[in-house]
């Protein structure tokens, strides 16, 4: 009899269904524990259970790979494996816009901005991530960002030692080379200030903003 095998036999590359796939198993047992949750359960458990791939070649390299040619996903908001594909779908689209970002602004520079706000209980979550998104359109409308020619945004949260909850900001901000010399730059101690205004909160916020370097330091 021969042994059953797993896509990452065939493929190691994509092990990371398995790890995401537990992590689905994990958050849909939360829900069967409560009975006004219970569909939510049922649907994450049939959630990308039966996955077709099939093989693929890559025409730059002539690399012969397995790639997902059909699945089933439950689209449940909080799904471990739905949200690891729209992350997936968002950055591929990103990736397919940036040719043409690049040629249509080619001087142009960007700047990596981490936005983040104080811990909180894991049931003061929902609360804290709508001030912050309140927040970040009040910022939009200062004049420090006028001069930004456009940004990408992704929120993130992850746990703290103690088991809080510690949701921030990642932003991609493309500014014109100009930004870093002349008038419209801003410091740190300033986006500090910036967001502290703006999340309407009497403490001095972390703030990271940085300049995105070439693989040769260049900015």
């Amino acid at each position: 009899m021969s042994e059953d095998k797993f896509l990452s036999d065939y493929s190691p590359r994509d092990a990371v269904w398995d790890t995401q796939r537990t992590l689905t198993d994990s958050v849909g047992g939360i829900y069967q524990t409560a009975a006004e949750f219970e569909r939510y359960a049922l649907r994450m458990a049939s959630c990308s259970g039966l996955l077709r791939f099939g093989w693929s070649t890559i025409m730059e390299t002539g690399e012969t790979r397995l790639r997902l040619r059909s699945a089933q996903f439950c689209r449940v908001r909080h799904c471990p494996v739905c949200q690891w594909r729209r992350t997936l779908m968002w950055q591929a689209r990103f990736y397919q816009a940036l040719p043409k970002i690049v040629v249509d602004y080619p001087s142009s520079r960007w700047l990596f901005l981490t936005l983040t706000v104080r811990n909180c209980e894991i049931g003061e979550l929902g609360t804290v991530l709508t001030a912050m998104n309140a927040a970040f359109k009040r910022m939009e409308k200062r004049k420090e960002l006028s001069p930004v020619q456009g940004w990408i945004r992704a929120t993130e949260v992850t746990r703290g030692k103690d088991g809080s909850a510690h949701p921030h900001f990642h932003c991609l901000l493309m500014v014109q080379p100009s930004w870093f010399k002349g008038k419209n730059y801003v410091k740190h101690e300033r986006w500090v200030e910036l967001w502290r205004d703006c999340l309407r909160v009497n403490y001095e916020p972390n703030i990271d903003i940085r300049a995105v370097k070439t693989k040769t330091g260049e900015v």
